[in-house]
């Protein structure tokens, strides 16, 4: 597998300065995607800005991963709400003019 768009899993350990067992937990949660390659462990790029959030959280206000879980799904279903509210605004104009 190539691992070009992966980054190891030591590697963020060191850069937030957190032990891998916060990353194992949040794999085990659901939160992230671990990937093993060659017996290192990797997460995709693209889940870096969701790591960034995580991370943020547990450090800067002192959630806990089950707290993170929640506010992420929270997040999510506002996101959903807001797309639902715009597609709402835009069908009712429509039917304005």
């Amino acid at each position: 597998m190539n691992t070009e768009n992966f980054i190891p899993l030591n590697t963020l350990c060191q850069h937030y300065k957190l032990e891998i067992n916060f990353f194992n937990t949040l794999n085990e949660n659901g939160l992230i995607e671990i990937q093993f390659v060659d017996q290192v462990q990797y997460v995709h790029k693209e889940s870096i800005y969701e790591i960034e959030k995580i991370v943020r959280m547990h450090k800067d206000l002192e959630v806990n991963i089950e707290g993170i879980d929640v506010v992420l799904n929270l997040l999510q279903k506002i996101d959903a709400l807001q797309t639902e509210l715009l597609n709402v605004r835009n069908r009712l104009l429509l039917y304005e003019n």
